[in-house]
């Protein structure tokens, strides 16, 4: 059984939203991963679509497997730096702001 990974790092969401939507193709299949991705209404499904392609293109150039051959074995999000910014508030206090991103990998596996 071989195994295909891609990587997405450094996405500007945070790794709470973006397990929302990583969480919903774990164990499917190739296809039906990209039908849940094309029509989940959530921002983190579109690059989770782009690295579910950049993986199936991997799995055909470096190893060529098929890609109906395929389903995704794992899906996890991991947290990436935050950006500390501040908001300004009355009094002249100021309020954290944590700009949170991601690290995304997929993992691939043939089903034979």
């Amino acid at each position: 059984m071989k195994e295909v990974k891609a990587h997405l790092r450094y996405l500007r969401i945070s790794p709470r939203k973006a397990r929302l939507v990583a969480d919903t193709v774990k164990g499917k299949t190739v296809r039906q991963a990209e039908n849940i991705l094309k029509t989940a209404a959530k921002r983190a499904s579109l690059p989770i679509k782009k690295l579910l392609s950049s993986a199936v293109a991997n799995a055909s150039h470096n190893f060529q497997i098929a890609k109906e051959s395929l389903f995704v074995k794992t899906i996890f999000v991991n947290p990436g730096p935050t950006l500390k910014r501040s908001m300004p508030r009355s009094r002249g206090s100021a309020s954290k702001i944590n700009k949170r991103s991601s690290h995304i990998t997929i993992v691939l596996a043939s089903k034979s």
